[in-house]
């Protein structure tokens, strides 16, 4: 993508990476001209009863407290007995449920993908909240019903400002600096510990973009996990060249260097850290992962139906990733797996990663390579890629 193609709102993409990302908050008004919401609250609260579908319900009064927390999956009848304001309803990964959503995603092409956690669908009857708080990552988000009055503060917030004895993290002493009305089709963008409080005025659904932040923790620990995983109990500190020392009670300089040696060791392989990050940052944070077909086909016979139906689809189920070192080879992470190929392949595997729907026309002269026709047809196998029924195209 070239920094000339509009942003949402009409919005450069470099110039919103330079002056907003992860820096300040920004208002777009009208960002998506004509935006209205792909699912009904009703249609909301049915997902809300699914077993596999996350959610959480907040009530900020008629609780067994404030600010009361429910999680899901809900019963139906609990729908019918809730308050007529002063509560939320929110529901995660909704870009899984709802196909309309990857046009959405489209829009945030500009981040890199490994970056984008999921679309999060809130519905709110007038009043309703989740109270003012801070989250940790960024974060687009879109009305798409209603009105929602949000109102920020980018002034330091103390660790110690929460609502004690609550299982939501709620500011105790909020005081906003900014305060705007959305309406359908305007976004605000919010970049990691901002307060925020958005209050709806009426009926209001809301759409959240949010994007991955991994912690400091998760990385060295997920990593350190991993080099553990491979080791075995042969593998120990050793001193055949130990000296007699004066005080048998000290941790000796050489001691010292033999431990930091062993670890820098670990954690100087470069290409492993690499691989275990593509794979890290593609697998399902729910753990739910992809459907394989019914009927699995072979290399020819997944080929002709990508020729009759003329375009594949990513699932919304599998995160895909590339790394492009500059080796022999390139390496294609899919749910957490790695896939080293050819570089030849280059060009393919990174339409592949970058866009949701593909057609058999921009695949181009790849499909006949025998390798990337045999990658195709096993990610099809595996649910990771869907090819379009009838009258989908």
């Amino acid at each position: 993508m070239t920094d000339h193609r509009p942003l949402l709102g009409g919005l450069n993409p470099a110039r919103f990476l330079a002056d907003h990302w992860q820096k300040k908050p920004l208002l777009v008004k009208n960002a998506l001209p004509g935006f209205t919401s792909p699912i009904s609250p009703d249609e909301l609260a049915g997902l809300a009863c699914e077993e596999e579908v996350e959610s959480r319900i907040v009530l900020e009064c008629d609780g067994p407290q404030p600010w009361a927390l429910e999680n899901g999956p809900f019963d139906e009848d609990r729908f019918a007995h809730l308050p007529e304001t002063h509560w939320t309803l929110l529901v995660q990964e909704c870009n899984k449920y709802l196909p309309e959503l990857v046009t959405l995603l489209e829009q945030f092409n500009f981040i890199p993908n490994w970056r984008i956690d999921d679309i999060m669908v809130s519905y709110a009857p007038a009043h309703g909240s989740v109270g003012p708080h801070i989250d940790q990552y960024d974060v687009f988000l879109i009305q798409g019903l209603g009105q929602r009055r949000w109102q920020i503060s980018t002034d330091p917030v103390a660790d110690d400002n929460v609502i004690p004895g609550i299982d939501l993290r709620i500011m105790r002493d909020f005081q906003p600096t900014d305060e705007w009305v959305l309406e359908p089709g305007d976004m605000l963008y919010l970049p990691p510990g901002v307060a925020h409080y958005g209050v709806a005025l009426d009926d209001c659904m809301t759409f959240s973009v949010g994007f991955r932040t991994p912690t400091v923790s998760e990385l060295l620990t997920g990593f350190l996990d991993e080099i553990a995983s491979g080791l075995n109990d042969r593998q120990r500190y050793h001193d055949p060249d130990l000296p007699l020392q004066t005080h048998p009670g000290e941790i000796t300089a050489g001691a010292r260097t033999r431990v930091r040696r062993i670890i820098r060791d670990a954690m100087a392989d470069n290409d492993a850290i690499d691989q275990w990050f593509g794979r890290y940052i593609t697998e399902s944070k729910s753990g739910q992962t992809a459907v394989p077909p019914e009927q699995p086909l072979s290399t020819d016979e997944f080929l002709q139906q990508l020729h009759a139906t003329g375009a594949l689809w990513r699932s919304e189920y599998a995160r895909f990733s590339f790394i492009d070192d500059g080796a022999d080879e390139i390496t294609l992470f899919v749910d957490g797996q790695a896939r080293p190929l050819s570089r030849a392949l280059t060009k393919p595997v990174a339409l592949l990663c970058d866009r949701r729907e593909i057609t058999a026309g921009e695949l181009g002269t790849s499909l006949n390579d025998e390798q990337f026709g045999q990658l195709l047809c096993q990610l099809y196998n595996s649910g990771y890629i869907e090819l379009p029924k009838d009258g989908e195209q």
